[in-house]
């Protein structure tokens, strides 16, 4: 059995090596590296894919939802509600911007942000909210997006682990993840379930004028050459990394199924595991799985960790340390009450090799030594 990864970017490109060099190729012959054909080709069929009337690429996710802020003309110390439970960028960004990140506690069984949270904690200075779709499924966005309209707030959905997911409004309507907030931000970070070859992000709307803006401050503020309108960035994607994206966009939903096969296998044979929990699925949204993360119970997460790591099998703890305990936070953040679920989760997710490739083979190795782990 070949060496197990928590990603397996090379059989993923193997794969679909003739498809992927033929884009490259292409990309070098017409010298076009910047802002070639290639970019608007993939904008204009990702739009297709996401069902939104408008997608911006740029240079990474953070980029992403440092530009979607920008774009709303908030005031420095007004307040932008963020989950205690995720990845920094998020959060970073309202820092970097002078706003106040204001952190609330997740759901224990889907890791996300509730509506009810996020309700507590607005305050006249709140202006926006910022949900992520964490490890691949979706946040309870109906509810969200009704609190928005009642106080008049901005949304911006943090779709970076969740592109593909569908999300099932109570009316039956289905919509992607990351087209229901005012704006959606992705990555297209390499390990991403659509992962280019370097960095690259994307920026979704609907609004036309909010479109309009987005697209000058990634492009230093200018709409017509060298008028700068607003202050903005040089934020965008390279064309070969668009040309990359074009192919494996056409693979997504194969790999969004081959990813859902995985995280079934695990979860079967894990489900009468005492002291391991599996992810609970919602009945409002699809399943990415850009991560397979179980709780383990008892103190034993880094036990379970080191055991499988001795037995060959990669396991990432994401994440250690919640937003409102990392020191970048500490003087610039409020919180709205405790952080009790966000402390408990830190302390017990373990995330197991999540990908494309994984075989059959992989699979029962992997789930063998879970087993064995908790017979021993």
């Amino acid at each position: 059995m070949k060496k197990i990864q928590m990603v397996d970017l090379k059989t993923q490109y193997n794969n679909i090596k003739p498809e992927i060099d033929a884009a490259i190729q292409n990309v070098i012959e017409n010298t076009a590296f910047i802002n070639g054909q290639q970019v608007g080709s993939f904008s204009q069929n990702l739009s297709s894919y996401m069902g939104a009337k408008h997608v911006i690429t740029c240079g990474n996710g953070t980029d992403a939802l440092q530009i979607a802020l920008m774009a709303l003309n908030l005031k420095p110390s007004d307040e932008i509600i963020v989950p205690a439970f995720t990845f920094i960028a998020s959060a970073e960004v309202i820092g970097l911007l002078g706003f106040c990140p204001v952190m609330v506690d997740v759901d224990y069984n889907s890791f996300n942000v509730t509506a009810k949270n996020i309700e507590k904690a607005i305050t006249i200075n709140t202006k926006a909210i910022i949900p992520v779709h964490l490890f691949g499924q979706g946040c309870e966005m109906e509810a969200i997006m009704e609190i928005a309209k009642k106080y008049d707030l901005y949304v911006i959905e943090d779709n970076a682990q969740a592109i593909g997911a569908d999300y099932k409004f109570s009316n039956g309507k289905i919509q992607k993840l990351g087209t229901i907030g005012h704006i959606g931000c992705t990555s297209f970070f390499p390990s991403k379930n659509l992962g280019c070859y370097g960095d690259g992000g994307a920026i979704f709307t609907n609004d036309d004028e909010l479109a309009e803006k987005i697209k000058m401050i990634c492009n230093h503020g200018m709409k017509i050459r060298y008028h700068h309108q607003v202050l903005g960035v040089n934020s965008r994607l390279d064309t070969i990394q668009a040309a990359i994206l074009d192919v494996k966009l056409k693979h997504l939903d194969k790999y969004c199924k081959l990813r859902y096969e995985a995280a079934t296998k695990y979860s079967y044979a894990f489900k009468n595991i005492e002291g391991l929990i599996t992810p609970k699925e919602s009945s409002f949204s699809t399943h990415a799985y850009h991560q397979y993360t179980l709780k383990v119970l008892d103190g034993r997460r880094d036990e379970l960790k080191n055991y499988l790591e001795e037995n060959g099998i990669p396991a990432m703890v994401y994440y250690p340390i919640p937003l409102h305990k990392q020191e970048a936070f500490l003087k610039i953040a409020n919180q709205n009450g405790d952080m009790n679920i966000s402390d408990q989760l830190s302390n017990e997710v373990l995330s197991l090799p999540m990908h494309t490739e994984l075989d059959y083979k992989t699979i029962a190795y992997i789930i063998s030594k879970v087993l064995q782990f908790f017979n021993k």
